[in-house]
């Protein structure tokens, strides 16, 4: 059983910066990507970033040139450096490992809060 355990998030002014982390344990096979999402208070779950195991980044137009999404191959670990920060950016932040190809399977994070006050 794959398990996913986030740290980092907390309480940061507007203009602040944050780094996530969420580190992959269990047998893990056919990697595919991992990435980090996000859900705001009466929103739904969105993508924020996500890194596939051939290095390839996407990122939500949202985050883009403020975020950085990395991974330790080794360690099954991705990270989310978070900079600029803005109270929009305040939710919980799941992290995602997806495995295979044609039949994909999602593990997730129970979730790490970011809140950003302004």
């Amino acid at each position: 059983q794959v398990q996913l355990v986030e740290s980092g998030g907390g309480l940061v002014q507007a203009g602040g910066s944050l780094r996530l982390s969420c580190a992959a344990s269990g047998t893990i096979f056919n990697l595919n990507a991992m990435g980090w999402y996000r859900q705001a208070p009466g929103k739904q779950r969105e993508l924020v970033a996500a890194i596939t195991s051939g290095g390839t980044t996407n990122y939500a137009d949202s985050v883009k040139g403020r975020f950085t999404i990395s991974r330790d191959y080794g360690k099954v670990t991705v990270y989310l450096s978070m900079n600029s920060l803005k109270p929009e950016d305040t939710a919980v932040y799941y992290c995602n490992l997806r495995v295979g190809l044609n039949y994909p399977m999602d593990y997730w994070g129970k979730g790490t809060l970011v809140t950003v006050s302004s």
